[in-house]
């Protein structure tokens, strides 16, 4: 159509500009970023025909050079800038995007190289002063192209950066704002996730209408309705919806919960997962009719859907219908042969019917596809109530075993996101370190670990009183290492000196040496508080001892040579006083 073949004309000359003036530089250029190229008398077909144009000439004048065996390098540069990016020109196949700036690496070079060449050209055609001066423009051409690679390295460095310079940049693009929106809800900050995601729907609702196909269905991929693959409209506003959801039944709003369903399955009657939360919402409330009415409606529009027939026979279950349930669940293992959940119901009801040999086959059958303990624990109480005694004791072993894996898997994750933060916290980017120790201890207020790693990341921000509460809360676990207890009260004595507390971190410095009298630098410490209030005999009864246990130290040594010469001083003053 005019349309596509406009559009796909416009985009060449986007990715030209793109390479010449890199101002407006985006992590994702769909839905709505680049608006169609509707007619011939749209103003941005003037960039289309000056490309046409600028290549014709340059095609010609290799042409030229090529018969004249002379300037190679302008067809050296013309296929460095062509040929590579030919695959995503749209040309020859449909590519999974619209503008993609990680395409332009290659044309790039090619770019350098015609720009260098005209530069060349340039100066051999002007005066001692006009080529002085385009030289100067030139190199501050440079500057400014690498100041913005600085700032663009910058926004690359980590996810809420990256994500946030999208909105900036393109706040007209419904995805970006979605994406947004979903590491805000990640990171607990709902009522922004909220703006981002009412914003996502309000700005993505105009561009659904240069896109209608069949009935108006949005088929809009991207801000192209003719692109392959990408995010559609509908699905964008779908999936807000549904985030919108999960906040507000987080925050128990249960009627706006349940309204933002009904709104996501408008935008996407395929959406099996709006059925089964809007439904388990409905039943919650007792309101098991309309519950039952969005399984069907949902089992209607989404047949293939093996969770939504499995939900369904849980609510048959609840509801007082258990044969009807029967034939959802072999239903959904029908549509998923490995779904065990739907196994283990199956186990449950015909457990419940009285039914013990059928139940068994089914728990069996489950734990075949996967040994879960919440699948052993039912065939165990099967096997004790049916005097089978051995099974049913051999079946604890197990379950207890698998949750002792699982606990050993949880730990892992956590030292794996703990050391990621440690990792950030090292390269200064404290507070997307906190940010993820925050949210391990939201979830695991048993880490140690991460209290003592918030402590380290509050002093680096000379946060000392944040650093000291999160060394109290470490401390109240009540490791049982002294070694682990002592290093903890030397943290908390070295936040309490920060604080000039002097008289509180020498408890803590004590606490710790007595824990661990090999804590060198709590002694050291302990010294260098007498030394600073004068109590010089002291201070040098700790030092000593310090030396004692690092017997190289420089810094111990220069501290006993400075407590020597002021005890020389001072004796030297009582000598004169006897005089």
């Amino acid at each position: 159509s005019l349309r596509r073949f406009l559009t796909y004309s416009y985009l060449l000359a986007f990715n030209v500009w793109l390479l010449l003036a890199p101002v407006t530089l985006c992590y994702d250029w769909q839905v709505g970023s680049i608006p169609l190229v509707e007619t011939i008398w749209d103003v941005r077909n003037l960039a289309t025909i000056l490309l046409a144009v600028v290549m014709t000439l340059l095609s010609l004048h290799c042409l030229a050079a090529f018969k004249r065996l002379e300037h190679k390098e302008v067809l050296v540069g013309l296929v460095f800038l062509v040929f590579p990016f030919i695959p995503a020109s749209n040309l020859f196949f449909r590519v999974g995007f619209v503008v993609a700036e990680r395409v332009l690496y290659m044309p790039s070079m090619g770019y350098c190289i015609l720009f260098a060449h005209g530069l060349r050209k340039l100066c051999t055609c002007l005066n001692r002063w006009g080529a002085t001066t385009l030289t100067v423009c030139t190199a501050l051409l440079l500057l400014l192209f690498s100041w913005k690679t600085v700032k663009q390295n910058e926004i690359w460095l980590s996810r809420e950066s990256l994500f946030r310079s999208g909105v900036q940049t393109l706040p007209h693009n419904a995805k970006v704002h979605y994406n947004y929106a979903n590491f805000l809800k990640d990171q607990g900050r709902n009522r922004e996730a909220i703006y981002h995601y009412r914003t996502a729907l309000r700005v993505g609702t105009p561009a659904a209408s240069h896109c209608g196909h069949n009935d108006h269905t949005l088929t809009l991929r991207t801000d192209l309705c003719w692109r392959r693959g990408g995010f559609k409209q509908s699905v964008i506003k779908r999936r807000c919806f549904f985030s919108l959801f999960i906040i507000s039944r987080s925050q128990e709003r249960k009627e706006e919960a349940i309204n933002l369903l009904k709104d996501s399955i408008k935008y996407g009657p395929e959406f099996a997962d709006a059925y089964s939360s809007l439904a388990s919402l409905l039943a919650e409330q007792e309101r098991f009719k309309e519950a039952e009415e969005i399984y069907q409606a949902g089992i209607k529009n989404c047949p293939d859907s093996s969770d939504l027939h499995n939900n369904y026979g849980v609510f048959l279950v609840d509801t007082g219908s258990p044969e009807k349930a029967v034939a959802h669940y072999q239903q959904a293992i029908t549509l998923s042969p490995s779904h065990h959940v739907a196994m283990g119901n199956l186990g449950r009801l015909y457990r419940s019917l009285g039914d013990n040999s059928v139940a068994e086959e089914w728990y069996k059958r489950a734990l075949q596809v996967a040994r879960k303990a919440e699948l052993l624990s039912p065939l165990g109480a099967l096997y004790y109530n049916t005097g089978r005694y051995e099974d049913h004791f051999l079946n604890i072993r197990i379950t207890k075993m698998l949750y002792l894996m699982r606990r050993l898997q949880c730990l892992l994750s956590q030292f794996s996101v703990v050391l990621q933060a440690q990792v950030l916290a090292v390269m200064g980017q404290t507070k997307e370190a906190e940010k993820m120790t925050n949210h391990i201890v939201s979830e695991e207020t048993g880490c140690l670990e991460c209290y003592r790693l918030l402590s380290a990341i509050y002093s680096k921000q000379e946060h000392h009183d944040k650093a000291l509460d999160a060394i109290d809360k470490a401390l109240q676990l009540k490791p049982k290492d002294p070694k682990v207890i002592s290093e903890l009260f030397f943290t908390k004595g070295n936040q309490l000196r920060e604080q000039n507390l002097l008289d509180k971190a020498f408890e803590s410095y004590k606490a710790a040496v007595e824990l661990n009298p090999d804590q060198a630098q709590a002694w050291m410490n302990m010294g260098g508080i007498q030394h600073i209030k004068g109590n010089y005999v002291s201070a040098r009864a700790y030092y000593e001892r310090a030396l004692q246990l690092v017997p190289d130290s420089k810094l111990l040594q220069e501290n006993l040579a400075k407590l020597d010469r002021l005890e020389k001083r001072l004796q030297e003053v009582r000598e004169k006083d006897q005089t």
